[in-house]
């Protein structure tokens, strides 16, 4: 013998039917702070802010990258570079 039960109800009614807390409140407090710390992480991923970033420290590593290729050249020949 099988029986079919069919329940017609909303997910609130059946929280409040079993007891379960509404949690509703606690949820939408959450949710605001998620999306306000995404919309600040999308504010700090602005691409002008990255470049500027990336430029500044590569052009760092360049300038490094060349002034140590010349000193090894001026090492190579026997001079002494300032």
């Amino acid at each position: 013998m099988k029986i079919t039960f069919d329940i017609d109800c909303t997910p609130e009614e059946a929280r409040a039917f079993f007891g379960l807390p509404d949690v509703r409140p606690l949820q939408q407090a959450v949710m605001a702070q998620v999306q306000e710390k995404i919309m600040a992480n999308i504010q700090a991923m602005d691409p002008e802010a990255i470049l500027r970033s990336w430029n500044s420290t590569s052009m760092q590593g360049m300038e490094q990258l060349q002034q140590a290729f010349w000193n090894s050249l001026a090492n190579m020949t026997g001079q002494t570079r300032k």
